[in-house]
């Protein structure tokens, strides 16, 4: 590819269809915002069913994908631009859709010997038939395998509360994740391109970090750098370019972690497409590496001249 991005016309797809539409809404427009203010021809394009003649219509070059959740996280709007010819930041299709799994990821976790909580998983299917798998000991973590913005996540203490769990996780997706819960310190770790990015500490003050903690402002402490040992730190950075390499990931991604009481680091999670909100981590952690919000946003479009 010959142009650089300057000459460029970038879509900024946002919004989309997910559970996740507001907090996409929010990170599109900080990004379109930012690249308008520093002189780049972009557009911002509400993602729906009609994004092939949006995107022929609006005549852009490449695009920035600022979606989270499924029809955009998952590698369908991803299919969509390489059938398209348009590049686009971030993982490819398979990447993608391999991050986006949560059972997925920790099977290839588990593949490339990275540590990952104990887990079983559920199918839609076999909740009606009575019996849900148990790790034999509590608590738990239920989730949807695919989702994010820790929607219909619920820590779960014993036996009565596990259908109900499964239930709420139904709600969003066919698969259930069932995982061990680790009790200490959660952290998180970017990578950009090939570089790990400083290790954040993450601390909600209610104690779980759900989805008002992660957008509220206030609700959470986030400490950077992390009260880590150097050794620690240089794991977790360690770990999530690993992550990020297993998962054949590209572009800039976030690996979430925590660390035990006993001093192991267990990866929970590969997110594709960081946010860019107010609250979000991926800029904090530029920040403190060097990057102005600017420069990752460029950054990570620098990214889509290098597939090509």
């Amino acid at each position: 590819m010959d142009k650089n991005i300057k000459d460029m016309k970038i879509g900024v797809l946002m919004g989309g269809m997910s559970s996740e539409r507001e907090i996409s809404l929010i990170t599109g427009g900080a990004v379109f915002s930012v690249l308008k203010e520093n002189g780049y021809n972009a557009a911002s394009i509400d993602v729906g069913r009609d994004l092939p003649q949006r995107i022929m219509a609006e005549g852009i070059d490449v695009a920035f994908i600022a979606l989270h959740g499924k029809y955009g996280e998952d590698g369908t709007v991803q299919g969509l631009l390489d059938l398209m010819g348009i590049p686009y930041t971030g993982s490819s299709l398979l990447g993608s859709a391999m991050a986006m799994d949560k059972i997925i990821s920790k099977e290839i976790y588990r593949a490339h010997n990275l540590p990952t909580p104990d887990y079983v998983a559920l199918r839609m299917t076999e909740i009606g038939k009575g019996n849900i798998p148990s790790l034999g000991k509590f608590p738990v973590v239920v989730k949807p395998a695919n989702g994010g913005s820790t929607i219909g996540i619920t820590i779960v203490e014993g036996e009565s509360g596990l259908r109900p769990a499964v239930e709420e996780a139904a709600k969003w997706d066919d698969n259930i994740l069932i995982e061990e819960f680790i009790e200490g310190t959660l952290l998180t770790a970017g990578v950009l391109g090939d570089e790990a990015l400083p290790v954040i500490e993450i601390a909600p003050k209610s104690g779980f970090y759900d989805y008002e903690s992660k957008y509220t402002k206030g609700a959470t402490e986030y400490i950077l750098p992390a009260r880590l040992t150097d050794k620690d730190e240089e794991e977790c950075r360690r770990l999530a370019i690993a992550s990020h390499k297993a998962l054949r990931c590209g572009g800039a991604t976030r690996t979430d972690m925590i660390l035990d009481k006993g001093g192991r680091i267990y990866i929970l999670e590969t997110n594709t497409i960081p946010g860019m909100t107010g609250t979000s981590l991926l800029p904090m952690a530029a920040k403190a590496a060097g990057y102005s919000f600017i420069q990752l946003v460029v950054k990570i479009l620098e990214g889509t001249l290098k597939k090509g």
